[in-house]
């Protein structure tokens, strides 16, 4: 993993980051990871949970429907792969 030095970050920059990271209970280094990520994240991004909500509510499941299919499920753990 890469590691990124950041020099003459102003006093007041500083400050301002180390108490947006006690309100998201992170340290500034952890701030500064989901500051960076978030900004760089591409904007059409396709989230997949996102997609399958909408695709649900698309086509109107109801709460009912959910948990009789939710039912229905093979709850059992999968087997492992064997490349015998």
């Amino acid at each position: 993993m890469a590691a990124v030095t950041i020099r003459n970050l102003s006093d007041e920059a500083h400050r301002a980051l180390k108490i947006r990271a006690a309100k998201h209970n992170r340290s500034a280094e952890a701030e500064m990871r989901a500051i960076l990520e978030a900004a760089l994240r591409p904007e059409g991004r396709l989230l997949l949970g996102t997609a399958l909500a909408e695709l649900f509510r698309d086509v109107g499941f109801t709460d009912e429907e959910v948990k009789v299919i939710e039912s229905a499920r093979d709850t059992r753990p999968a087997e492992p792969i064997r490349f015998d």
